[in-house]
């Protein structure tokens, strides 16, 4: 910041270079200043020529983001000289790479097109012996083009030919459900094994962990039935000790008793076998309007 002397009426002290922005340049640097991702110090240079743009001193900006006038100057010259590539910092001297890129390229390909022999997926240490590249190496090169050979992500398929269009009806209930009436997605889990721990538990104290033991006594398994209400995230739940319709049909009627009698029920089931829509129709309890509405069935990619 220029000074002024009173006595002459004259700016003293060295003059700023003026700084101008485009609209683009102002778009890049405010994208730039809003990033959440990008480093601190490039957010931070990019609140720098913004600031001076808008006018504001080196000793004002300083003051804000606690840096020195120096270092407000310097970044300030370099988008002056450089533009916005200037607010990035410039490589710094090291040690030559001693990887070609023919060589990070080769182990690319095989961890994409191949598996390693004896084994499912590629390893750091299985990737650097069959490449002869250091495991730190690999290490860094997985983790730049984000490969994760030990990682899976399973998909499914449906086949049914009307997919799209119950996915939308079922999307469209949960989202905006009827007037006076109440939109359940039922489901069941079987074969829950019932266990017990052969010894008391150990209750949890200072210094120590809860305690129990390895060893455990089954007492057969059972099966949970559950009805999710979506817009209240209430969960209606019972265990039956077996798993056929005459269960289901018992749960049904249970939910009924829960349930204002005003109210009409949507329930959202899966095709297997205990909930059968014919079944349950006529197992229903009585005097309340019920639509069952299917999953559409999906199989594993």
């Amino acid at each position: 910041m220029r000074g002024f002397d009173l006595r002459s009426g004259m700016a003293i002290g060295r003059p700023k270079t003026p700084l101008n922005l485009t609209d683009d340049e102002r778009s890049q640097l405010s994208s730039l200043a809003r990033s959440r991702t990008l480093s601190h110090a490039l957010v931070a240079r990019a609140k720098v020529v913004l600031w001076s743009a808008e006018g504001e001193s080196n000793s004002q900006i300083a003051a804000r983001l606690h840096w020195t006038k120096a270092t407000i100057g310097k970044w300030r010259q370099r988008f002056v000289k450089y533009r916005v590539t200037g607010l990035y910092d410039e490589l710094r001297p090291g040690r030559p790479r001693t990887i070609e890129d023919e060589q990070v390229t080769a182990l690319l390909k095989r961890t994409l097109a191949r598996k390693p022999a004896g084994g499912t997926h590629w390893t750091v240490r299985e990737a650097a012996r069959a490449s002869g590249i250091s495991k730190s190496t690999v290490h860094r090169v997985f983790q730049a083009f984000a490969l994760q050979p030990h990682r899976t992500r399973s998909f499914k398929l449906s086949t049914d030919p009307f997919f799209v269009e119950k996915v939308r009806d079922i999307v469209g209930l949960y989202l905006n459900p009827p007037d006076h009436a109440l939109v359940l997605c039922v489901d069941e889990k079987s074969q829950i094994q019932a266990l017990n721990r052969t010894q008391p538990v150990l209750p949890m104290g200072l210094g120590y962990v809860e305690g129990v033991t390895h060893n455990y006594v089954r007492h057969g398994t059972t099966t949970l039935f559950a009805a999710l209400d979506i817009a209240t995230g209430a969960v209606f739940t019972e265990c039956k000790p077996r798993h056929r319709h005459q269960e289901f049909l018992s749960f049904l009627r249970r939910l009924d008793r829960c349930i204002p009698e005003p109210l009409d029920v949507h329930l959202i089931v899966d095709h297997y076998a205990c909930t059968s829509l014919a079944g349950c129709a006529h197992g229903w309890p009585c005097g309340r309007v019920i639509t069952f509405i299917t999953r559409p069935p999906t199989r594993r990619g």
